[in-house]
C-alpha cells in the first residue's frame, strides 16, 4: 500500500552514512531517488530539481541549513536523526520548518511516514502530525516523561495546531 502512494515520487535523500543512504534507496525502491553525501551536494540537487519530498540528516551535513533552503522552494522535508536525537533539535526542527522528525532507530518505517507527510500536503490533516502521534512513545522513553516541560510554550502551540478540527476530518472522509 504505502510503496504505491510513493511510486513514482521524485525524492532528494542526504546523508553523510552511505549506508544509510543505501538502506534508504532499497526502502525507497519505487521512488525516484538522489542522494547526496554532503551539503553541497545536495545544494546542487536542490537548485537543479523538483522534488516531491526530501529526507535530511542534521548531522555532518549541516540538515539544518539545508531545511531553511528546502523550505523556501516549498519541498516538504522529514529530519532523520540519530546522533541529534535531542529535544532541541526536535523543537529547532518544527520550527525551521520540518515536517517530521524521526529517530534513525525508526528508519524501517520510513515509507509511512513518507505517505503521511506527503498526504498532509496533499490536504489530509489529520495526517500533518501522525508521524508525532506514532514517535510520541519513543521520546517519551528517550528523553523522560517530562521532555516537553522546557519548552511549554512551543508545545501548547504544537498540540493545537496538531488538533484536527471535526470539519477537516469530514473532508477526508
Amino acid at each position: 500500500m504505502e510503496s504505491e502512494s510513493l511510486k513514482g515520487k521524485r525524492l532528494l535523500i542526504v546523508d553523510d552514512e552511505p549506508d544509510i543512504l543505501e538502506t534508504l534507496v532499497e526502502l525507497l525502491d519505487t521512488c525516484i531517488v538522489d542522494t547526496a553525501p554532503s551539503y553541497g551536494t545536495a545544494l546542487k540537487f536542490i537548485e537543479k530539481n523538483t522534488y516531491d519530498a526530501a529526507i535530511f540528516d542534521i548531522m555532518g551535513v549541516r540538515g539544518l541549513d539545508l531545511l531553511k533552503v528546502a523550505v523556501t522552494r516549498g519541498i516538504p522535508v522529514l529530519m532523520l536523526t540519530a546522533h541529534a536525537l535531542n529535544p532541541d533539535a526536535l523543537v529547532q526542527s518544527i520550527r525551521d520548518g520540518a515536517r517530521a522528525y524521526v529517530p534513525k532507530d525508526e528508519m524501517a518505517d520510513i515509507q509511512n511516514f513518507l505517505v503521511d507527510l506527503l498526504e498532509a500536503r496533499e490536504g489530509a490533516p489529520h495526517k500533518r502530525f501522525s508521524w508525532f502521534a506514532r514517535l510520541k512513545p519513543f521520546f517519551d522513553r528517550k528523553f523522560g516523561s517530562k521532555w516537553r516541560e522546557k519548552d511549554r510554550p512551543f508545545w501548547d502551540d504544537f498540540d493545537l495546531k496538531a488538533a484536527v478540527s471535526r470539519e477537516e476530518l469530514e473532508k477526508t472522509l
